[in-house]
């Protein structure tokens, strides 16, 4: 209704405007034809006519009128109904999403605390296990027993001695972090190697441990047949100490301490005993003297570390999954803010469109009171008059 219709000398003339010249016009039709049948009686009966068709024609376009500002505010309340029905169910839809991610994350969470409650509770069964080994360690230092029978030969101690160390290893790790006899860079060949973790060099272990003077002291039977074979056993351990540090410790392609395995908790139990000396050299030198218990203690402990290594793994890896996650939901909250501002918007211009929609309803319903009056007095000069428009509220 506020749109320019024409415009006449520096005037606008709005449509609501151009309805009342219009009104007005109409009127002052009426006007000059009562004036007409003042004039002439025989023009009379075609004057009515005239006016009552003008009469018509000006209802019917009022009802057109009336009809199409009802069809618009038909068509505007249509329009905030769907408006109000599609943002009810993107609402609806945005709030299950965000339950579907929030319980997503609540899952993902509470299955690497489970995984790590798990993890951690292997790692006590193992201590658990280390404990009871050392307990084994305890009580078989008492206990004596004799080779002579298994170990005949050097071949057959060695073989011994290898297969009772590669058994304990195979049984304690996971294929793959040793190796059996492999061959450094100064072509020597231990008897195991074992892979540490963040890439360390590896640990060596030595098998072949000498075993003839220990023998020739146990069959000693006068004093200086037992005096020269504790000399004998003494230099062979000491040697066997030298040859394992000359021969194993490569920097930066090995760790700095290697272990030397006594196939045998008898004589790991007597070189204690009577060769302190024997065993604080070897430390000196970075060798560890180990027992099978020891041998499989020691394993145990590798393996916990190896464990714990691949749980620090995986730990970062689901700390760096949680930030990326944290991240898509700063990036999904800022993308719902911006939706709910152009939802406001959205609200905004049809709250407007219901505004207009109201102006119409008032002005329809102002053009549809419109009445016509006249006023004629008799003492008034015959001649043209000036009609006046009453407009009842």
């Amino acid at each position: 209704m506020q749109e320019i219709l024409f415009t006449l000398g520096n005037r606008d003339f709005t449509v609501f405007q151009g309805l009342a010249a219009l009104g007005a016009a109409l009127f002052v039709l009426f006007a000059l034809m009562l004036i007409a049948l003042w004039r002439g009686r025989r023009s009379r009966l075609a004057a009515e006519r005239e006016a009552a068709r003008r009469a018509r024609d000006l209802e019917a376009q009022v009802a057109a009128l009336l009809s199409a500002q009802s069809e618009m505010t038909g068509r505007m309340q249509t329009m905030s109904e769907i408006f109000g029905s599609r943002q009810s169910e993107l609402n609806k839809s945005l709030s299950e999403r965000l339950d579907g991610i929030g319980h997503r994350l609540n899952q993902s969470v509470g299955s690497a605390t489970k995984q790590t409650q798990d993890h951690l509770k292997q790692l006590h069964e193992r201590l658990a296990v280390l404990d009871a080994a050392q307990q084994n360690i305890n009580d078989l230092t008492g206990q004596v027993t004799t080779l002579s029978n298994i170990l005949g030969n050097k071949q057959a101690r060695g073989a011994f001695g290898q297969g009772r160390m590669e058994a304990i290893i195979a049984d304690g790790l996971p294929s793959g972090s040793y190796s059996f006899q492999p061959t450094l860079s100064n072509n020597s060949r231990p008897d195991c190697t074992i892979a540490m973790p963040n890439d360390a060099p590896p640990l060596v272990i030595d098998a072949k441990f000498p075993l003839e003077a220990f023998n020739a002291l146990k069959e000693a039977e006068s004093p200086e047949a037992r005096k020269s074979a504790l000399q004998q056993f003494r230099n062979d351990v000491v040697k066997h100490v030298k040859d394992i540090k000359d021969r194993y410790l490569i920097p930066g392609e090995t760790q700095d301490t290697a272990f030397m395995f006594v196939p045998s908790e008898s004589v790991f139990a007597e070189i204690n005993e009577q060769f302190e000396d024997v065993v604080t050299r070897a430390h000196k030198a970075r060798i560890i003297i180990v027992s099978p218990s020891l041998m499989m203690l020691s394993i145990q402990v590798i393996q916990a570390i190896l464990r714990d290594a691949r749980l620090r793994e995986q730990a970062h890896v689901i700390q760096t999954e949680v930030i990326n996650l944290l991240d898509d939901m700063t990036r999904l909250g800022e993308r719902v803010d911006k939706l709910k501002a152009q939802f406001s918007r959205a609200q905004a211009t049809v709250n407007e469109i219901g505004v207009s929609s109201e102006k119409v309803a008032r002005r329809g319903q102002r053009i549809e009171g419109l009445s016509f009056g006249e006023e004629a007095s008799e003492s008034a000069p015959k001649g043209p008059t000036t009609p006046r428009l009453v407009v009842s509220d």
